[in-house]
């Protein structure tokens, strides 16, 4: 009977999970500006620092992309640093529902 009750608890926890826990994080990031990007960060929104550069010692050159799979899923900022030093940011990105974020010269955009 015990066993019973444990088994019905842990299957009750993982229903209550939030589906972001479960949704695809993959994600490409394009460069659509005519600049290089020296630095990209992300991080969940919870987090209070961005974290390491994701691109370490690599630039994406202008039409260049790369693709992550961060985890979990969940809303994240994203951070850009192009080459002249100039910032770009988009803060709450649901990554359960974007597939891809474009770095422009104007801002950070989602599809």
């Amino acid at each position: 009977m015990r066993r019973h009750l444990i088994l019905s608890a842990v299957l009750l926890m993982g229903a209550a999970m939030p589906a972001f826990a479960q949704c695809d994080t993959s994600i490409r990031v394009v460069n659509r500006s005519n600049a290089v990007v020296n630095e990209l960060y992300f991080n969940p929104t919870r987090l209070s620092s961005w974290g390491p550069d994701r691109l370490g010692a690599n630039v994406l050159a202008p039409g260049a992309s790369s693709n992550y799979r961060p985890s979990p899923g969940g809303n994240y900022d994203f951070k850009a640093v192009f080459a002249n030093g100039r910032e770009v940011e988009r803060r709450g990105l649901n990554l359960c529902e974007v597939s891809t974020v474009t770095i422009s010269g104007n801002g950070i955009s989602a599809e």
